[in-house]
């Protein structure tokens, strides 16, 4: 039996998608992205510096936080403050790999970019609409530096974005909602640049196995959706 989808989609449908552009007013670059229920605002904040193991060698960093905020869920988020989970560690550090690998960080000088992803409302794929997003709000604060005479030219090299896959009832499906998580037996989260360049795969079985074919169907459903959500930043900035 096929899996029918619980909001309706075809197996290779992204949920929609929406980038509300300079969302706040004092981070340079500032995004609420939609991805169906999914809701994470994301925002890059500048600071002059680098950490003491750039000290002097004229490169930038990056650097992201995740939090997922207590009315997030159906139940109650605990504010995580003093000790982060493994799970929101793990996430973090995901999002500011994927998001220095679009960046040359010697063309970035020596200043930090601060990422935060505050999830406001979760129906799955968090980390990937963390991902997708925050590139938004990368590209308004690079501009943002660029106009103010910070920058000469953008250090921005690739475009990046992120979606899940996973296999449901034994069929691959694109952009895992929450119920779909839940029920999948794999599990993927696939970060691709413009080229369809490999940044990061994460992916396992949740029970049993997984055969090579599946992983090739898995990874040709997560190129589909990546090109789509990549047109979609595009989009963005067309729009203004």
């Amino acid at each position: 039996m096929t899996w029918q989808r619980p909001d309706g989609r075809q197996p290779n449908q992204l949920r929609p998608v929406k980038f509300e552009r300079q969302f706040t007013r004092f981070a340079a670059g500032s995004v609420l992205t939609h991805c169906g229920e999914t809701q994470v605002l994301c925002t890059v904040s500048v600071q002059p510096g680098v950490p003491r193991f750039l000290e002097g060698t004229g490169q930038g960093w990056l650097t992201a936080e995740y939090r997922m905020l207590p009315g997030s869920t159906p139940q109650r988020q605990q504010r995580e403050l003093l000790k982060l989970s493994g799970r929101t560690q793990e996430i973090q550090r995901l999002i500011g790999r994927s998001l220095r690998a679009a960046l040359d960080l010697k063309a970035l000088g020596e200043i930090t970019l601060i990422v935060d992803a505050d999830v406001l409302q979760a129906d799955g794929g968090t980390r990937t609409a963390s991902i997708t997003g925050s590139f938004v709000a990368l590209q308004d604060a690079i501009n943002q530096l660029i106009q103010r005479g910070d920058l000469e030219e953008s250090p921005l090299r690739r475009q990046i974005a992120a979606v899940s896959v996973g296999l449901v009832e034994g069929e691959p499906v694109l952009d895992l909602n929450y119920p779909e998580d839940v029920a999948a037996s794999v599990d993927f989260n696939v970060i691709l640049n413009q080229d369809l360049g490999i940044i990061e795969v994460q992916g396992t079985a949740e029970e049993g196995s997984f055969s090579r074919t599946q992983l090739n169907q898995l990874m040709d459903l997560a190129e589909q959706g990546i090109q789509k959500l990549l047109a979609a930043q595009s989009q963005a900035f067309e729009e203004t």
